[in-house]
């Protein structure tokens, strides 16, 4: 009698396991291309002016990005039924968006590039921005995959994506074209993307108009385009105020060490968040489970966040140098505190997917709103008063200070004691201290050659473990807790969503929402 239901959810947790073995496999092919990509070009072909030129087209672009279909798109990935019935409304209200949201731009690319200090930028964003209505044709198609769990074919099309637009790039950064071949390598890539994404979900570009349908996507869409437009805000501000206040070349070198701090945030948050929303929304009805395993989560994640930051943030000056040449030192001056950052960043996401499990989905905006409000007239003036150490400190301030002391107050309001926070924070943090002291000095010691830099960190490494041993406890019995929550999420899961369904406040921006070019991701 329940054996269609039981094989219905057998196939559903086999498709997602499938897929998220997909979707990794892109991702860290995809990171480790443009990883490769951008040294080549940050160290044999572009200058950090041209960096900074194309920094700010690629800011722009990416804030522009998270509401250029006016979150209708994700109604392809959300709501129940035959997808074809409300498509053709929503590729017809996406298109609309993006194209106006790119006539305004084109309009306005000298202004904007002047406000942000770079009036050579203005060709670059117009050439650059055609991403927003190739980006926004191929939403829906692009949707489809991912209501269908096809991260397979989605990883061919990135692929494809990739090869196109590292290619043109490449060609064209050799030619002399500086931060104009990203523009046209990403135009490329993106027609590449959009032919892909028709092929791999044929019928999915049709356009069609429902009135009805439309007023209840522009409902379900509106406050997630707002709310993804600022957070993208807050994550980009930083290089605005730098490109506007300091100029191109200190934004060249900012854009370098903020891509450098990214390296273990992206590589250990990504793979965490996988795992962690379904868990904490599993255990959402038990709040003594909820705060045990949201502090496990915590604890786990700094111990294996805290070495990589602290050896970046300590050997900042010589790592930059090795990977991408002594021209780009400059960024050394920034990296330490970025790489702070990046620890705050990790416990702001893993924060913001606990409170949406458990509702607090307003808590959520409003810290991000009061995020945005205190950033913005710090890093001004951090940025007038110094040079990108000093804005990348402003940053840590803010963080430190205000946002994390918010989030922590919303997480008492749900149940989970500050005081088993501290508990698992406390090793890791007093460990990254004794070993960036040790990488310090060692290094002042042994010199800062290849050999010498990799016996400084083996030792600092060593003492990082000395003091987090005592604590491994954690971090064996936080993963397997949520991965029981999120292997009984997915047993207990529907395929789709209610038609009108719960969203959270402020969503992280789906992967198709970013162009595979060849850049400092942010």
């Amino acid at each position: 009698m329940d054996t269609a239901p039981a094989a219905d959810q057998a196939s559903l947790g086999t498709k997602v396991r499938s897929a998220t073995r997909w979707s990794l496999i892109n991702t860290m092919v995809m990171r480790l291309g443009n990883f490769a990509t951008g040294i080549v070009l940050v160290r044999y072909v572009l200058d950090p002016a041209a960096w900074g030129v194309y920094g700010v087209a690629q800011t722009v672009l990416m804030v522009l990005l998270s509401a250029n279909e006016l979150g209708v798109t994700l109604a392809v990935v959300r709501w129940e039924g035959d997808v074809r019935r409300f498509a053709p409304t929503v590729l017809t209200l996406s298109a609309l968006s993006s194209g106006l949201l790119y006539l305004s731009l084109f309009a306005a690319a000298p202004a904007v590039a002047a406000l942000l200090g770079s009036t050579e930028a203005t060709a670059v964003l117009r050439v650059m921005c055609v991403c927003l209505v190739l980006d926004g044709l191929s939403q829906v198609p692009a949707g489809v995959l991912t209501r269908e769990f096809r991260q397979g074919r989605r990883m061919i099309i990135d692929a494809l994506n990739f090869v196109v637009s590292t290619s043109v790039t490449l060609v064209l950064a050799l030619k002399g074209w500086g931060a104009m071949s990203f523009a046209c390598g990403a135009v490329a890539g993106n027609l590449v993307a959009l032919a892909g994404c028709s092929l791999a979900a044929p019928g999915m570009l049709r356009f069609g108009w429902d009135t009805a349908q439309a007023r209840a996507l522009l409902r379900f869409g509106l406050p997630l385009a707002g709310a993804s437009m600022l957070a993208l805000a807050v994550v980009n501000a930083d290089a605005m105020i730098v490109g506007a206040v300091l100029g191109n070349v200190a934004l060249g070198f900012y854009m370098l060490a903020f891509n450098m701090a990214g390296w273990p945030v992206r590589v250990i948050s990504e793979t965490a968040r996988r795992v962690s929303f379904a868990g904490f929304s599993r255990l959402a009805d038990d709040p003594k489970a909820l705060s045990q395993g949201f502090a496990g989560a915590l604890g786990v994640l700094m111990t294996a966040t805290v070495p990589a930051c602290v050896l970046l943030g300590a050997l900042a000056g010589p790592l930059v140098e090795l990977v991408y040449g002594a021209r780009w030192r400059p960024a050394a001056e920034a990296l330490p505190w970025l790489m702070a950052l990046g620890l705050a960043r990790i416990a702001a996401e893993l924060t913001y997917d606990c409170l949406v499990a458990i509702g607090r989905r307003r808590s959520l905006l409003l810290i991000q709103g009061l995020w945005l409000v205190t950033l913005v007239p710090v890093l001004v003036l951090a940025a007038r008063s110094g040079g990108i150490g000093t804005v990348a400190a402003g940053h840590v301030l803010v963080a430190g200070v205000v946002v994390l002391p918010v989030f922590v107050v919303a997480l008492r309001r749900g149940g989970i004691a500050a005081r088993a926070l501290v508990r698992v924070c406390v090793r890791p943090v007093v460990g990254g201290a004794v070993m960036g002291v040790v990488l310090v000095l060692s290094r002042q010691w042994l010199g800062e050659r290849l050999v010498a830099l990799c016996a400084t960190s083996v030792i600092g490494l060593a003492c990082y473990g000395v003091c987090v041993l005592p604590g491994r406890r954690l971090v064996r019995g936080a993963l397997p807790r949520l991965r029981r929550g999120r292997a009984e999420k997915r047993e207990g899961a529907a395929p789709a969503a209610p038609a009108a369904p719960a969203v959270p406040a402020v969503p992280a921006v789906p992967a198709q929402k970013q162009p595979a070019t060849p850049a400092p991701e942010r």
